[in-house]
């Protein structure tokens, strides 16, 4: 006690030495990483590349690390294919060779082969796993499980690991899934529902590897660090068009059976290409370090999506495809096949932000060149008067104006960022990125590479590399969750569902392509530039339909009858339905138009949005024949087609837009609230003796029409204008125009199409006037015209 400061010194010093210990055991710990299928294609080529740049990057700092290669090849042959692969492993060129050596050996004596099959092989697994921990005199941090095997074999494994090999308390479990994530929607829901039974959302990493490509990684921190410059300019009133290009010149030979199972769209634009739209469309987290956060505002972007119909694509298949297909699967002589492995698509958001700009997804094989871009190309407003000569990059407005997220290959043969001279001059980092140097005679998009601020990494990485080590730091915005899975799924299947018949364009393949491929858009379709030559073999399926077919104009019922092929007949009807507005207008100064819901009149709606820009909008009313009794923003609602599929495409005035009051305080078509006896009103109060200039109105497969059902208590007769009535399916409660009131029409369109409706068109043009048994059959307007509109199909069969 004669020093107290002395010992009052000696007890921090103590204390710090003690808590500097206690620190550096907390951060050494023990990482298992576990490659199944570690002798297949991927490992060989990809993944031990991957997990040694792992242990390159990691090695001597807070962890130790074992690696266990596993499949199901004997251990003899195992031991002896790793021992291969490893041999032949390399380092990046900034490491010294003394380095690497002694790291490639540490590598290889830390890297073993094992034979993993059954619940005991992983009951040892986890043994040998906790025994080394424990020798080492360390705690076990966690453990990582790459799945390279076939999606059928995740069940069994995952049962396994679930059971027999988890780390102990405190330690994480990462378990890597590589695509497909299932074929649809339903089958991606089951993988997805099967596999939650066994692990957690943030213990599983679903890879698309184009999310480690450098220049695709580059995109948000790109936007997050030129916020200022891109503000303004990122958006539909500066975008003219998004590309997001994948081209390859191989073909599907020897993975035909692959392909013919999952084809261009499943392999590539649901997963990779959707994946870069997102990164391009969403909105800007104000922290893209978050990877919650990030997550959360990719799934925003899937969710406005607009939903993609069958002209939205185009698909083709290279000459030799078949042929190939017949060969690897011995099928028949006479065999051709539908599988696209060409395919241009145009995608659109439903959002503020993006209204309006097309974003052209396209990918293929046997193409001129092997390229992957996504191209940001901005309007150009500007006119220089002197000769483009005297044009120079960096100041002329008159130049193109793009940037470029330059994947790889093509001509500039590695990834980079390109930003036209005339936009700004972007930032990057200069830890990771570096300005390209000259190179004369290069051109790109046109333009020579010297018309771009062009960067490139300081040290290129492969996408499994950067993958790998995101998912050893636990950063899940590198990849695909189960919401944004799910999804991308439901944005695509419609489509894939729609095209699953549809006979793609032949081409020769490589530089014979010449034009063939080309395609163009307008509105929500997408076409062909070139008209379909004479196809290089015989196609499958019906022969094509004359185009030349005049419409078919007969009776039906006693009333006019118009019949063509679906997009003959939606033509006609919209030409129709303009003809009359226009006359409506110049008459009376107004056109009240009522329309129905359903899926008949989306094609309807899409052809005026798209293709008549004549038509009087700002003197039109809309109305409802009918709807659901949901909110209008529910996707069941028949104003949410509306204003889907039309309204956002169109110049309305929003007080000419009449939908029907079915949510009233807070309630759905209660009878208390007398929304049918507002809407009644209002059609009263602005529509001339209650008559609609134009009702176009559907028939269901049991002879309703609106929501007017057989048996319905009202709505068939009375002086009701708008009732209440009861659907047979869901959602049961409606609200619809009565018979009387459409019958006071001036005229009446009828919508019928699909062989699904064949039978009841037979046997309604063999009835009398019988609304009670057949709805359909009570239209007649009182003083106006009736006319049928039909596709074969309905009228022909």
């Amino acid at each position: 006690m004669r020093h107290p400061g002395c010992w009052k010194m000696l007890t921090v010093a103590m204390c710090v030495a003690l808590l500097g210990c206690l620190q550096a055991q907390e951060l050494r710990g023990h990482v298992s990483v576990i490659l199944l299928g570690a002798t297949g294609d991927l490992a060989r080529k990809y993944l031990w590349r991957g997990l040694f740049q792992l242990y390159l990057d990691e090695a001597g700092k807070d962890y130790s690390f074992s690696f266990h290669g596993a499949a199901l090849t004997s251990t003899k042959q195992g031991q002896a294919f790793i021992a291969k692969v490893l041999e032949s492993l390399s380092c990046p060129e900034d490491v010294a060779p003394d380095r690497c050596s002694e790291l490639k050996g540490q590598f290889q004596r830390l890297s073993a082969y094992r034979h993993l099959a059954t619940r005991e092989d992983y009951m040892a697994l986890s043994k040998d796993i906790e025994a080394q921990v424990q020798r080492g005199g360390l705690r076990e941090a966690g453990r990582i499980f790459y799945f390279s095997v076939p999606p059928f074999a995740y069940a069994d494994i995952a049962r396994n690991i679930n059971s027999s090999c988890r780390p102990g308390p405190g330690a994480w479990l990462r378990v890597v899934l590589e695509k497909p994530f299932g074929h649809d929607h339903l089958s991606a829901q089951q993988l997805a529902t099967e596999l939650g039974g066994f692990f957690r959302e943030e213990e599983m990493y679903r890879v698309d590897h184009y999310l480690g490509k450098q220049a695709v990684a580059q995109i948000l921190p790109f936007r997050d660090q030129n916020r200022k410059a891109l503000d303004g300019l990122w958006s539909r009133h500066h975008v003219e068009r998004v590309e997001i290009i994948m081209k390859e010149t191989v073909d599907a030979e020897g993975r035909t059976s692959f392909y013919e199972e999952y084809g261009v769209i499943r392999d590539v634009l649901q997963n990779h290409l959707t994946e870069v739209l997102t990164l391009v469309a969403m909105e800007l987290p104000h922290n893209i370090s978050s990877s919650e956060s990030v997550l959360q505002h990719k799934l925003r972007a899937f969710r406005a999506l607009r939903g993609l119909q069958k002209g939205s694509a185009v698909l083709g298949q290279y000459q030799a495809y078949s042929e190939q297909v017949r060969r690897e699967q011995q099928k028949p002589d006479s065999f051709h096949s539908l599988t696209p492995t060409f395919a241009g698509v145009l995608v659109h958001m439903d959002n503020l932000r993006w209204e309006g700009v097309p974003f052209i997804l396209m990918s293929g094989k046997a193409l001129d060149e092997r390229v992957g871009y996504a191209r940001i190309l901005f309007r150009n407003q500007a006119y220089c008067v002197q000769n483009d000569e005297h044009w120079v990059a960096d100041q002329s407005r008159c130049l193109p104006r793009q940037i470029v997220f330059y994947i790889g290959h093509g001509e500039l043969g590695s990834p980079a960022v390109l930003v036209s001279r005339n936009l700004f001059r972007p930032s990057l980092p200069p830890e990771s990125w570096k300005e390209l140097g000259a190179r004369p005679g290069l051109r790109l998009f046109g333009r020579p590479l010297s018309d771009f601020y062009a960067y490139s990494p300081v040290r290129e990485q492969d996408a499994y590399s950067v993958l790998i080590s995101h998912i050893f730091h636990g950063r899940k915005d590198s990849f695909v969750t189960t919401e944004n899975l799910l999804a991308s799924w439901g944005f695509w299947t419609p489509l894939l569902d729609g095209l699953a018949h549809e006979v793609p364009r032949l081409y020769p393949g490589g530089a014979e392509n010449g034009h063939l491929l080309d395609f163009e858009f307008g509105g929500a379709r997408l076409c062909f530039s070139q008209q379909q030559p004479e196809q290089l073999v015989p196609g499958p399926g019906p022969a094509p339909m004359p185009s030349g077919f005049q419409v078919l104009k007969a009776r039906y019922r006693e009333s006019p009858l118009i019949s063509a092929w679906p997009e003959e007949l939606i033509a006609k009807l919209a030409d129709d339905i303009e003809a009359t507005a226009v006359r409506a207008v110049r008459r009376f100064g107004a056109f009240h138009l009522a329309l129905s819901g359903g899926s008949s009149p989306v094609p309807l709606f899409q052809q005026l949005a798209t293709r008549h820009y004549g038509f009087p909008w700002a003197h039109t009313h809309l109305w409802l024949v009918d709807e659901r009794c949901v909110p209008l923003w529910d996707p069941e609602s028949n104003f949410q087609h509306l204003q889907t599929h039309l309204l956002q495409h169109i110049r309305v005035p929003y007080y000419n837009i009449h939908p029907m009051p079915v949510h009233l305080r807070q309630r759905l078509c209660a009878e208390e609230d007398q929304g049918a006896q507002t809407y009644a009103s209002e059609i009263s109060a602005l529509v001339a003796n209650s008559s609609f200039d134009l009702v176009l109105l559907g028939m269901g497969a049991d002879g309703h029409t609106a929501s007017l059902f057989p048996q319905s208590p009202s709505g068939l007769d009375g002086e009701q204008l708008v009732v209440l009535t009861e659907s047979p399916s869901r959602p049961f409660q409606r609200m619809s125009l009565s018979l009387p009131l459409i019958n006071r029409a001036r005229k009446v369109a009828v919508l019928v199409m699909g062989r699904v409706k064949r039978e009841i068109t037979v046997l309604v043009s063999r009835v009398g006037h019988e609304p009670k048994k057949w709805p359909i059959s009570g239209v007649l307007p009182t003083s106006g015209q009736l006319v049928w509109y039909m596709d074969y199909e309905a009228f022909l069969g």
